[in-house]
């Protein structure tokens, strides 16, 4: 066995979106938001189910921080309600939903855990959907402003920021594939909600550094590391840079360097169809103090033709075969952690980075003496961390890892029959216990370090 040791000040955490864990859809002025209107549609969600209640964080948020504290994590990442701060999407503030998320982090604060928020976990105002939704120009302002509202209500709390999470999944699944909320098909409509949301990003980073310019924001994009289906095509090589450049940087790249990336469509950036203005690649620049990194899995990549978006390119399916499956069908594959976190890395100079999410979906549940054996899952926390720390040695500068999910929530289309948590819900009650993997987990924070096994560490390929 080999000790694996973090830098002194690494923060370990945990991660949560409000949609999922708090419920309370109407309640203390709250307006309706595009999933609360999509969750009930008939057929939306595989189980049928709602987040009308979900975890009820709302009213027990503070058995959520109980559970960070005897984790002795450091660090919540959680994202604010939009619609509870900005009922119809604009106009003041709701004080009472200001008033939650000052309750929360200052009960943060008082354990020693950061508050770390998320501006936009994909829950749009649905007022703000039903005038044109995120392929609307004027949204990007609406976003700067509800991001003001925030940063003054709540700045003297939070120091750390992240404006967007994931915002290529929002985009692509909810408006040019329709699974996800608003539901729409329309590729067009995607590529300009894509521009729309990088405007979104530097006008709400600079609304908050107005306020606060020692403040630390970022966001947190959906990354994998891309590889060709087939090796040996070279039309499958081609396809998977595109798919990298088209979903891990599109982004970014924009916020980092005022351009979108090169070779992402098959025949050149499709400026009109965005929807691109004279002057927007100026305003799309934004120095982003810290990158935040959702990872599951790889993601092999075929060459296709005629597709929607004109990448040229497709994912075939959640990883390979070569690693385990979790229960929700995604390979279980560390290396693709540490290989994408040092190609960001050395492409954008070694920026300050934060793993915002990363977990795997287990259903073991309470045994006779209500204890949860979710052994799968320990086995993955240390892959991921030995992966992540192999990273670390090479020079990458992360600072952060938040496991996905601190609770069992409401996983979007599937409703509540994938469990990420460290901690079992039972939903019926909405009591929380945690799992053996969110006591190994704790044990790894207290001591900043975990034991790794040779097999481990060769398998993610740092043997010898």
């Amino acid at each position: 066995m080999a000790r694996i040791a973090f830098p002194e000040g690494f923060r370990f955490g945990a991660a949560t979106a409000a949609f999922q864990i708090e419920g309370a859809p109407a309640e203390d002025g709250k307006g309706p938001s595009i999933w609360d209107r999509f969750s009930h549609e008939p057929g939306r969600i595989r189980t049928g189910d709602t987040a009308d209640r979900a975890c009820d964080s709302y009213h027990r948020w503070g058995e959520d921080v109980e559970l960070l504290r005897r984790m002795n994590l450091r660090s919540y990442r959680f994202s604010i309600s939009w619609p509870r701060i900005q009922p119809e999407g604009r106009g003041p503030a709701n004080p009472r939903g200001l008033d939650y998320y000052r309750r929360l982090c200052e009960s943060l604060l008082e354990a020693g855990i950061r508050p770390f928020p998320t501006l936009y976990h994909w829950d749009l105002p649905l007022a703000l959907e039903e005038r044109g939704g995120w392929p609307e120009r004027d949204t990007a302002g609406r976003f700067a402003d509800y991001a003001d509202h925030v940063a003054r209500g709540l700045g003297d709390l939070v120091h750390d920021w992240l404006l967007f999470n994931e915002p290529q999944v929002f985009v692509i699944l909810g408006y040019a594939l329709g699974i996800h909320a608003p539901g729409r098909k329309d590729p067009d409509a995607a590529l300009r909600a894509s521009h729309v949301v990088n405007l979104a990003q530097a006008e709400a980073f600079r609304a908050i550094k107005a306020r606060d310019a020692a403040a630390r924001v970022g966001s947190a994009f959906n990354m994998s590391s891309c590889e060709p289906a087939d090796p040996e095509s070279a039309a499958d090589r081609d396809a998977a840079e595109r798919f990298h450049r088209a979903t891990n940087l599109w982004y970014l790249e924009p916020a980092l360097r005022g351009r979108y990336p090169e070779g992402a469509f098959e025949r050149g950036l499709p400026a009109a169809r965005m929807g691109i203005e004279e002057g927007d690649l100026e305003r799309l620049r934004a120095p982003l103090d810290v990158i935040g990194i959702n990872l599951y899995t790889r993601t092999p990549v075929r060459a296709v033709s005629g597709d929607p978006l004109g990448i040229g390119a497709l994912p075939v399916g959640f990883g390979r075969d070569e690693g385990p499956r979790t229960d929700f069908g995604w390979e279980v594959w560390h290396p693709a952690l540490h290989d994408l976190v040092m190609r960001i890395s050395r492409e954008y100079h070694f920026p300050e980075i934060e793993i915002t999410e990363n977990g795997a979906s287990y259903g073991e549940g309470p045994g006779p003496d209500g204890v949860i054996r979710d052994a799968r899952r320990i086995d993955f926390l240390r892959g991921a961390l030995t992966a992540l720390h192999r990273a670390i040695e090479e020079g990458a500068r992360v600072v952060g890892y938040h496991h996905w999910s601190l609770l069992d929530n409401f996983e979007w289309t599937e409703g509540y029959a994938q469990r990420f948590g460290l901690s079992w819900v039972d939903f019926r009650t909405c009591e929380r216990t945690l799992k053996e993997s969110g006591r190994i987990y704790g044990e790894i924070a207290a001591e900043g370090a975990l034991e790794a096994d040779e097999e481990t560490l060769e398998r993610i390929g740092r043997s010898g």
